[in-house]
């Protein structure tokens, strides 16, 4: 088998613009796919609170009341042991277990809240009250 001599692969030119080309679509791609992982956990506090909402609304349907501060959010997996009592507390509580946030804290509750009638929130990235962008809380003022 014979080599023709016009045959050649690619030069170092069309290679190096190829190269480039690929550097600028990496550079426009790269920064969105990076602030993925903070919207999904975002997301996924937002969907926690929301399901926390709802057990407490059955918690009131049930008893009256909301669980007070001192009680928080434990009052939708054990009976409250202080008082307020809960006279129509549902066996096996209102929901199975207390989620942690997507950073691995547990949710905050208060009762009154500072929002409205009461607050369920995520500190977010940051784990402090309070910050901005991904450091913001997440809250159920903002469902």
């Amino acid at each position: 088998m014979s080599v023709k001599s016009g045959q050649g692969g690619f030069t170092l030119l069309e290679v190096m613009v190829v190269v480039v080309i690929l550097g600028i679509l990496a550079a426009l791609v790269v920064p969105k796919i990076i602030s993925r992982p903070d919207e999904a956990r975002a997301i996924a506090a937002r969907q926690d609170i929301a399901s926390l909402m709802q057990a407490l609304k059955l918690y009131r349907l049930d008893n009256l009341r909301y669980p007070t501060t001192e009680q928080g959010l434990q009052a939708l997996v054990a009976r409250p042991a202080s008082a307020p009592p809960a006279p129509n507390w549902k066996a096996g509580g209102y929901v199975e277990r207390l989620p942690k946030d997507p950073w691995g804290n547990p949710y905050q509750y208060l009762n009154p809240g500072v929002h409205g009638e009461l607050d369920v929130f995520s500190m977010g990235a940051d784990g402090a009250t309070g910050g901005e962008g991904n450091d913001a809380d997440i809250g159920s003022w903002s469902l």
